[in-house]
């Protein structure tokens, strides 16, 4: 079965940087344990973050966004908040068998 990998490239306010770091925080607790995803989140450059989600499968991706919790929502929302410019790139990566 092959692997699906979302990344989530934004760059964040840099006033709202320790804003930020808190949240990601809140974020991995929540996705790695309570909804048992396999998340995490990298700083590319300064104040530019990738999050990335590894699926185990195609299902597993496309459950992603429909499977949504009030929690996960209110985190989502609370990060849009903290984008500069409001934007995030999407990239999806399917692994070849």
């Amino acid at each position: 079965m092959a692997k699906v990998l979302l990344q989530i490239s934004y760059d964040i306010d840099p006033a709202k940087r320790e804003q930020y770091l808190a949240l990601v925080t809140e974020m991995k607790a929540h996705f790695n344990q309570v909804r048992k995803k396999n998340y995490s989140v990298y700083e590319a450059k300064k104040n530019s973050f990738v999050e990335q989600f590894a699926c185990a499968s195609m299902a597993e991706y496309d459950a992603l966004e429909d499977d949504l919790d009030e929690k996960s929502e209110e985190l989502v929302n609370r990060l849009e908040g903290i984008l500069k410019e409001g934007k995030a790139k999407y990239t999806t990566l399917a692994e070849i068998d």
